[in-house]
């Protein structure tokens, strides 16, 4: 499943914030050095979406605050459960 996420990093905790339309806004606190803040999205979309690390994967958007993640390991209907309950 491909996934848009718009990052915020330099926060105080990881948390997803909102859900507006398609795209996932989630907040990271490391900072956007060097690609911290990317792998540590992609850590944190493991656990929130229950996915070995190893099937999260950053295909877009390396460089800015909006980024394509695909995520496998999980059905489809599973990761849709996951982000209905996102408000």
């Amino acid at each position: 499943m491909m996934i848009k996420v718009r990052v915020i990093p330099n926060s105080k905790r990881n948390e997803v914030v909102s859900r507006i339309g398609s795209i996932l806004r989630v907040k990271i606190s490391a900072p956007a050095v060097e690609g911290r803040a990317n792998e540590e999205l992609c850590d944190f979309l493991s656990e929130f979406f229950e996915v070995r690390r190893s099937h999260v994967y950053l295909r877009k958007g390396e460089r800015g605050r909006e980024k394509t993640i695909e995520i496998c390991g999980r059905s489809e209907e599973d990761l849709e459960e996951v982000l209905e309950t996102i408000p």
